[in-house]
């Protein structure tokens, strides 16, 4: 078991705010009922009894009778103290009125309050009118390329570079082991989307062609990286625009994929049309395209690269200037930072497309192409040349 320290950081930072209810949001199997045990063991390091840390995984047999809050409650009450206590609710959103359960925990006792749930349907408008302004949301990732290390140390016979190529075709899921059969981890991560796509996505909107919405779902993830638009999807699948906009909404709801929107660097805007869109974990993408998925990994190593950029707290988008692209524009602090992303730069040709992008922005923020060339390639104009795998496992992000 890893330690999800950047997650825990974020639990601590709120620890003790009873006005405030942490919530954990991540797609199914990223760990988030891992890291709640390892907060609560935390908390019994510090000193915090037993009795007063209350846990319930609602999606276990043992709840299988809590089905709406009146039977929350009860069960709550029978376990509250009349002192600080910590309480955990994991995949609380199985719970139908949940959110009048917090309400009560927040108004009848000393609640320090932690929730996590697998899709967006957390944050309904349910959810603000109860406990509006008063929570925050964690989102939580499947595992790092440095936590992913932390499981897989490397060997002489298993480098870095190697773990890199199993960390994309396996994807970053805690669950999966990589010296588990390969036939068992591809049922695994089948196992993982079929229940995302068909149990939390479909069931949830009224999902009635099953085999359109699940071409949608191939669609998208067979084109991560690639300029799309819901037109350009509603042509291929054979489906109204509107059609698409409401499946590609649930499957950001349930953190499948993600959306990235195009930015206008010169005229520093946001463009409404042709955006990109990457999976949350490329081992399932790849399991769930099969042969489909091809054996390029160039899009995949920007799929990683946006996720460890959002993993590190960059708002994301995709860098538009005039008709050059820049693969990434991220913000944080107030800063921002320019991202191209390759297999390599030692061709010319790759070395000009990629290197004149940056060159043609022409402001002075820092720039970078990451590559996984080990002979870094010098770039004039001050545009830094890092190996995609040293710029994963450097957390600083320099």
């Amino acid at each position: 078991m890893v330690l999800r320290r950047r997650y825990l950081e974020r639990l601590e930072e709120g620890r003790d705010d009873t006005d405030v209810v942490k919530v954990v949001t991540g797609m199914r199997r990223c760990g988030k009922s891992t890291l709640m045990m390892q907060y609560m063991d935390r908390l019994r390091s510090e000193g915090v009894a037993e009795d007063h840390i209350v846990y319930a995984n609602l999606e276990s047999k043992q709840f299988e009778d809590i089905t709406d809050s009146k039977a929350l409650n009860s069960w709550l009450a029978d376990r509250m103290p009349t002192d600080r206590t910590y309480v955990f609710l994991d995949e609380v959103q199985r719970v139908k009125g949940w959110e009048r359960t917090i309400n009560s925990l927040q108004v009848d006792y000393d609640a320090d309050i932690y929730v996590t749930g697998s899709n967006a349907y957390l944050l309904s408008s349910d959810l603000a009118t109860y406990i509006s302004g008063r929570y925050v949301e964690i989102r939580m990732l499947p595992l790092s390329f440095s936590e992913f290390l932390e499981l897989n140390p490397p060997t002489p016979k298993e480098d870095r570079n190697r773990r890199l190529q199993q960390y994309i075709w396996t994807g970053s899921l805690p669950a999966v082991e990589l010296d588990r059969d390969e036939q068992y981890t591809s049922d695994l991560l089948l196992g993982i989307y079929n229940t995302v796509v068909r149990k939390d996505i479909q069931t949830h909107i009224g999902v009635r062609d099953q085999v359109r919405f699940e071409n949608i779902v191939r669609f998208v993830m067979s084109n991560i990286g690639n300029l799309t638009s819901r037109k350009n999807i509603a042509d291929t699948v054979k489906a109204s625009p509107n059609t698409i906009g409401r499946y590609l909404r649930a499957l950001e709801d349930a953190f499948l994929i993600y959306k990235v929107p195009r930015y206008d660097i010169r005229g520093k805007k946001l463009l409404k049309t042709r955006e990109k869109y990457y999976v949350s974990d490329t081992g399932i993408r790849n399991t769930a395209l099969g042969l489909a998925a091809g054996n390029d990994i160039s899009r995949q190593l920007e799929n990683l690269v946006y996720l460890e950029l959002i993993r590190r707290g960059y708002r994301v988008m995709v860098g538009s200037y005039r008709d050059r692209e820049v693969d990434f524009t991220a913000v944080r602090n107030g800063g921002v930072e320019y991202f191209q992303v390759t297999q390599t730069m030692l061709p010319e040709d790759v070395y000009e497309r990629e290197v004149r992008s940056l060159r043609d922005v022409g402001d002075s923020y820092p720039k970078t192409v990451l590559s996984l060339d080990s002979f870094l390639v010098p770039i004039e104009g001050g545009i830094r040349h890092r190996n995609i795998v040293d710029w994963l496992l450097d957390d600083g992000g320099e």
